[in-house]
């Protein structure tokens, strides 16, 4: 039984990563259903809503779904992001998962999606004032933080909960509740920052941390700020799990300043695969080839123009995508011709809940990380560094 894959390319760029993780996908050889629908601009320019019925219809019915990103100049600022924001509802997936990884390097940001700013109520704007809702309840933060320790248990048994508890209440609502699920894991170590002061610790020593659990809003902007050390927003893949069809899409936003150019960096987008045949098709080993060959593809030079070397010729998305798809053909035919089989195999089985997320979450951009430093706790005195606005979606 073949699993069913939904495609939603997006705006942007969307659709040219989106292509190349297609790509990717089809050079694994399982036995996969691929559907494309429209989200965002795309479907407002056909005139439908953001987030049409038979799109959503189509996305329940599925075993993942796999997102390019939505949202540019051309529509009204925060029309297209809602087609994701409901998509995000309606799969019922509270758990964003964005892993970082480097050769010094191996953190996983743990960020709850179905809460705070983005969707509190009520929110409103006129000329003169607007309101939004920052608003969460115990059961919200206990399901995340359960996702995060339970993460922690796989890797260093280290998590970093991150709030603004001198200043919020619902922070402060976030911490106690944090404090309380810790004790139901003795195994881990957990310790708590203020995001100010840890945004800034996530520059000076990313090493420090394993497992980073936080609200939606604080989630959205570290994740971004992490992809520098990546070396590229463009690198970074996630996962978004809940009780359903997960929801698989790169960290970058739809950057329309380089949409159809051909030099967007689809390596986000197929590491997002790779995580989809993770966590939802049961397909370890190809997540493996996937992996394993973008980190061959990079290591061999072959890069978009964020990560070519000063005087590299800088590759389009498509020759990156081809490459990782060759380096991915070969690792299939090579275990095939040993007799290992499993890589082949693919279940249409219920995507792994958020309940169940655990450890395998990695973001092969680079080497395997070497050993890290010794945990140390964030700093409490608060900081707000500047950083550039990415072109980054909600």
């Amino acid at each position: 039984m073949s699993a069913r894959v939904v495609l939603l390319p997006g705006d942007g760029v969307g659709p040219e990563v989106v292509a190349e993780a297609a790509r990717c996908l089809a050079a694994t050889g399982l036995s996969i259903e691929i559907q494309t629908a429209p989200i965002g601009g795309a479907a407002l320019d056909a005139g439908a809503p953001a987030l049409p019925d038979p799109t959503r219809r189509l996305c329940l019915d599925a075993d993942a779904v796999l997102l390019g990103a939505v949202g540019g100049p051309a529509w009204t600022p925060g029309l297209p992001e809602s087609g994701l924001l409901q998509l995000r509802q309606a799969l019922g997936v509270y758990a964003n998962l964005r892993p970082v990884r480097t050769d010094a390097v191996d953190l996983l940001i743990v960020r709850e999606l179905t809460g705070g700013l983005y969707f509190g109520q009520p929110r409103w704007r006129t000329d003169e004032e607007a309101v939004d809702t920052l608003r969460y309840t115990r059961r919200e933060i206990e399901r995340l933080l359960h996702v995060g320790f339970r993460a922690a248990r796989g890797r260093r048994r280290l998590v970093t909960s991150v709030d603004k508890a001198n200043v919020l209440e619902t922070s402060r609502l976030w911490r106690a509740t944090a404090e309380a699920v810790a004790a139901a894991y003795p195994d881990v170590a957990c310790q708590h920052a203020l995001v100010d002061s840890f945004a800034m610790a996530l520059m000076q020593r990313p090493e420090a941390f394993d497992v980073v659990v936080t609200e939606n809003m604080f989630g959205d902007i570290l994740s971004d700020e992490a992809a520098v050390l990546a070396g590229s927003i463009g690198l970074l893949p996630s996962a978004s799990l809940g009780d359903g069809p997960g929801l698989f899409e790169p960290v970058h936003g739809s950057a329309p300043d380089i949409a159809g150019q051909g030099i967007a960096n689809p390596c986000g987008a197929i590491l997002s695969a790779a995580m989809l045949l993770r966590h939802c098709l049961h397909a370890p080993d190809a997540a493996d080839a996937i992996e394993s060959a973008v980190r061959q593809t990079l290591a061999a030079g072959v890069a978009t123009r964020d990560l070519a070397p000063d005087g590299g010729r800088a590759a389009s998305t498509a020759e990156v995508g081809q490459e990782v798809g060759a380096r991915i053909r070969a690792a299939i035919t090579a275990a095939a011709t040993a007799g290992n089989s499993a890589g082949t195999a693919v279940t249409s089985q219920a995507c792994t809940s958020a309940r169940r997320a655990g450890s395998a979450v990695t973001s092969p951009a680079a080497p395997a990380p070497a050993a890290a430093a010794a945990p140390a706790p964030a700093p409490s005195t608060p900081s707000t560094p500047s950083t550039p606005e990415e072109a980054s979606r909600p």
